[in-house]
């Protein structure tokens, strides 16, 4: 995709047993794709992470990625992944192979990430931590800015009163929901949203012309959902929970500042099913995380 492949310093492990470990941008393999997609997906497989191979496939072919790697003995033994969403910077995938836990590794794919973001100007970082990670990230500077809580529920009888306010996305929709999501999120996530919008994939709330919430789905499952009135969230959801019938499975992401929805959510059968914090370095972020109901996944938004 025209991004230059770019070999960081390599970091040495302080046990001697351990083998010198670099880090570098993914590299890619002609038209066949990226060749670090595969052992990265497989690697992440075998620890339990579960599959992000077609999160990788999006993060290495968008320019706006920034995917890392490290590499040991020939071996791929790290991963990491910057998103540039206009001035606000993602970090995620931050993943090392068990033998080389504990000996700085995850630090050091950290702060790569970090330097390649603030390198594309981003001035705000942020990142969804695991138990693992949060002491690491708070020690570089980072602080708990909110928590994600994420719900589930049933899919619907299919067979009921469709939404007509409710429909597939058009073209003519984009220029709304780029400036919906940007004022919900604070970002500039129109890369993703461009590559994502489609009448398959999205579903759009439109009232009079105007877009009032929308939900895009991603290849990996995640669901990037956006809408000011809590009314408009619920219709998007029970939407989707028709759309995928009895016996499907719905989730939706909100985080805490957003009481009235998790409340909402929850009286309407919802149950909670993971929680994690969101930590943020940097400018203060210009946002409305009440309009904010599902996201992309946790290492873009």
């Amino acid at each position: 995709m025209g991004k230059p492949e770019k070999e960081f310093a390599s970091w040495l492990a302080p046990a001697a047993h351990r083998p010198l470990v670099a880090l570098r941008n993914a590299k890619v393999a002609g038209a066949s794709g990226w060749a670090d997609v595969e052992p990265a997906a497989e690697a992440i497989i075998r620890s339990d992470w579960g599959d992000r191979r077609s999160w990788f496939e999006f993060a290495t072919t968008q320019p706006d990625c920034r995917p890392i790697v490290a590499e040991a003995d020939g071996a791929l033994v790290g991963t990491g992944v910057g998103t540039v969403n206009g001035g606000v910077g993602w970090v995620g995938t931050i993943w090392v192979d068990p033998a080389h836990r504990g000996a700085g590794l995850g630090r050091a794919l950290t702060q790569a990430v970090i330097d390649d973001l603030e390198e594309a100007g981003c001035r705000t970082l942020l990142l969804v931590a695991t138990d693992q990670g949060r002491l690491l990230y708070e020690r570089m500077g980072f602080e708990v800015q909110t928590r994600y809580r994420i719900l589930e529920a049933p899919g619907l009888d299919a067979e009921g009163p469709p939404d007509d306010a409710i429909r597939p996305f058009e073209e003519a929709d984009l220029d709304g929901i780029l400036a919906l999501d940007r004022a919900a999120t604070g970002e500039d996530r129109g890369h993703a949203i461009r590559r994502f919008a489609s009448p398959e994939g999205t579903l759009v709330l439109s009232i009079g012309g105007d877009v009032r919430g929308y939900v895009i789905r991603a290849p990996w499952g995640g669901g990037a959902t956006v809408a000011p009135d809590p009314a408009d969230a619920i219709r998007i959801l029970g939407a989707r929970r028709r759309a995928h019938g009895l016996g499907g499975r719905v989730r939706v992401g909100l985080v805490e500042e957003n009481a009235a929805g998790l409340a909402a959510l929850e009286a309407a059968g919802l149950a909670p099913i993971w929680s994690a914090p969101r930590l943020v370095r940097g400018e203060p972020l210009d946002w409305h995380p009440d309009w904010i109901w599902g996201q992309f996944n946790h290492a873009i938004g």
